[in-house]
């Protein structure tokens, strides 16, 4: 399994379209404009992962205008229901189609072989096929930063997570969370609740009060699509961080940043391979040094010092001289996880299924 699609493969692939003169040539011929579906499990509101997905596409539809059609289905909850709906935008006349969940992978992986003229993009998934291409992004990247700032602005050396879905793209968010904070604090502890939901408002508050009863004061927001635990975290005087697009208005004194993601290189870059008949599927494993994942709207209240650190270690991520997973790691169980010198190769690590010592919340079984 390839994890090689970087930002020099996506310019790469943009040239390799032979960009003005092949695409002009293709879509001149068209008949019909190029149906791209974008379906997502949560409604798409201001903010969140539909959000991000949607945005993602807003530079496609600049580039090309009428020469595609973009439809964005939303609300879409994994199992049979999504598998009909995105099988019917297919027979619809629907070539391109992003599913935006990681629930989608069987179904939409079976509408990739049964249409083999039919591109698809599936988010946080982990199969390929000819016309089938996973991409995730390197959240831990930017919420290694985000540790270190909470682990400087913590006062009990406390911190929690609310999650979505024990899955190993949230699993390797919280263990580089944890370990940014202690390169900061060797002390701080990670208490995790996983609300089993994309979408539960009310569980999602609720789940941050208990962590913040448990005197966790700065609370990681894991993939919710909405604003609930950050507001909340605002009303109690509490440091929040999300991950995908900015909540800084929901929460303006103790929002401590947002670790975002700008999809449209991929997205564009994943179109124009389709219009020129060269779209080849490959596992897209994105990051900061690809421009997709970025670290937003940093709280003024992490100390100058913390800053200056942070900054420091985001410019050796982008060039590709450090990673959160360079041992030594310990598990939570107090074996090994990463050798000291080692450093976890992206296939390892988008299996992640264990935590680092310090998680004191075990993993669902």
């Amino acid at each position: 399994m390839s994890y090689s699609i970087t930002r020099r493969h996506l310019m790469k692939s943009a040239a390799a379209t032979g960009v003005a003169a092949t695409l002009g040539s293709h879509l001149a011929t068209a008949a019909e404009p190029l149906g791209i579906a974008l379906v997502v499990p949560s409604p798409i509101g201001d903010v969140g992962w539909g959000h991000a997905l949607k945005a993602g596409l807003e530079p496609v539809k600049a580039a090309y205008g009428d020469k595609v059609k973009i439809t964005v289905l939303e609300n879409i909850a994994e199992g049979p229901d999504a598998d009909r709906i995105m099988n019917k935008t297919v027979a619809d006349g629907n070539h391109f189609l992003v599913a935006g969940s990681f629930g989608y992978q069987n179904g939409a992986l079976q509408i990739a072989r049964r249409n083999p003229k039919v591109s698809v993009l599936h988010a946080s998934g982990f199969q390929v096929a000819p016309n089938f291409s996973p991409f995730a992004a390197k959240y831990f990247q930017g919420t290694y930063l985000m540790g270190m700032a909470a682990a400087a602005l913590s006062k009990t050396g406390k911190l929690g997570s609310v999650s979505a879905f024990a899955i190993p793209e949230l699993i390797t968010s919280i263990n580089a969370f944890a370990l940014g904070a202690q390169a900061v604090n060797p002390n701080i502890e990670i208490s995790v609740v996983w609300v089993n939901s994309w979408f539960d408002p009310a569980k999602e508050q609720e789940a941050a009060k208990a962590l913040i009863a448990q005197k966790c004061d700065v609370i990681f927001s894991n993939a919710q699509d909405t604003p609930s635990v950050i507001s909340l975290c605002e009303e109690q005087g509490v440091y929040a961080f999300n991950l995908n697009s900015s909540m800084k208005k929901y929460a303006p004194k103790t929002y401590l940043g947002c670790v975002a993601t700008d999809w449209s290189p991929y997205f564009k870059a994943s179109v124009d391979a389709h219009l020129a008949g060269k779209f080849k599927g490959a596992n897209a494993f994105l990051g900061v040094a690809d421009k997709v994942v970025q670290v937003v709207d940093w709280n003024p209240a992490i100390p100058a010092d913390t800053v200056a650190k942070i900054k420091d270690v985001e410019g050796k991520i982008a060039a590709g001289s450090f990673s959160p997973f360079t041992g030594p790691i310990t598990k939570v169980d107090g074996s090994v996880g990463v050798a000291a010198g080692k450093t976890m190769a992206d296939g390892e690590i988008v299996a992640m299924d264990w935590h680092v010592k310090g998680v004191v919340t075990p993993l669902p079984k």
